[in-house]
């Protein structure tokens, strides 16, 4: 597993890249991913450089960044390897409907969420034809 499935060392990588890329330091390529998507959300910095154990539950109505930034690593992933089978080309016509590749993650982490917590609920593997159905919907 990349990431481990401790909470707060995953938090600590995003807080390290981050301020690795701040520093001027040498990345990792992972890092270098990270700090990408750190970058893209400066509405986040703060959470990222802060106190990294806060809870950002949904009930406060808190977007939780490291989920938010973690799921579009996960799209990032998935368009670079084609998995499931035919989204880059899904992300590529919604990247150009859209003007903004950052904008067609954004619909799409909606999708992957959905999924994703689905996959949860149900205690199953994530369904990939119903992910790539309401990918196509957008």
């Amino acid at each position: 597993m990349i990431f481990g499935q401790d909470r707060t060392e995953l938090r600590r990588m995003y807080s390290d890249a981050w301020q690795k890329a701040r520093d001027g330091a040498a990345l990792s390529p992972l890092e270098a991913q990270i700090a990408l998507v750190v970058r893209e959300h400066p509405e986040y910095h703060d959470a990222i450089t802060g106190e990294i154990d806060q809870e950002f539950g949904v009930e406060a109505g808190r977007t939780n960044p490291f989920l938010h930034m973690g799921l579009h690593l996960g799209i990032r992933e998935q368009v670079s390897t084609n998995r499931p089978a035919g989204i880059t080309a899904i992300f590529k016509n919604l990247a150009t409907r859209t003007g903004d590749p950052h904008q067609a993650e954004h619909r799409m982490i909606d999708c992957l969420a959905e999924v994703l917590w689905e996959s949860q609920r149900n205690n199953q593997p994530p369904d990939e034809a119903a992910y790539l159905d309401r990918l196509r919907k957008l």
